[in-house]
């Protein structure tokens, strides 16, 4: 694959036996992630879960890993990343968790091997900071924000 990032994965202990991630589909940008827990777990309307993964990463300098949400399980239950998309530094090597909340009306049941999120790998561009002491560039929306522009 042309331009394609080498992702190195670290299984950890508790994930053996789950599936690496994977994509689904030739053109999918996300990688699955899989609930690396032991017992099922009920999350309630409203509340919050961080889910291992059981991977540890190694993502190549100037990219970036994102865990965003997985589109069915935001239809069907309501639950999505709670910080989505959650951000992996290249430089982090902890475990990969995702926070995930239940938005739904009903408590959602998750299990060892469950899809849970996705994981998109992306390059990352670092900024010049300049600071502007004469001010910025005008624009024809200049401070308009939040529903300004119709």
């Amino acid at each position: 694959m042309s331009g394609a990032a080498l992702l190195r994965i670290e299984i950890l202990d508790h994930a053996h036996g789950l599936p690496a991630p994977a994509y689904q589909t030739e053109g999918a940008a996300g990688l699955d992630l899989v609930a690396a827990i032991d017992e099922p777990v009920v999350v309630a309307p409203g509340a919050r879960f961080l889910v291992p993964t059981g991977l540890r990463l190694d993502i190549p300098p100037g990219f970036e890993a994102q865990v965003r949400p997985r589109s069915g399980l935001a239809l069907n239950h309501g639950v999505t990343v709670l910080n989505a998309p959650g951000t992996i530094d290249s430089d982090y090597r902890g475990e990969v968790m995702a926070l995930l909340i239940n938005h739904g009306a009903q408590p959602w049941r998750i299990a060892r091997g469950d899809r849970i999120a996705q994981l998109v790998v992306a390059p990352v561009a670092h900024a010049v900071i300049e600071i502007a002491h004469d001010g910025l560039s005008a624009t024809r929306r200049g401070g308009g924000g939040f529903g300004s522009t119709g």
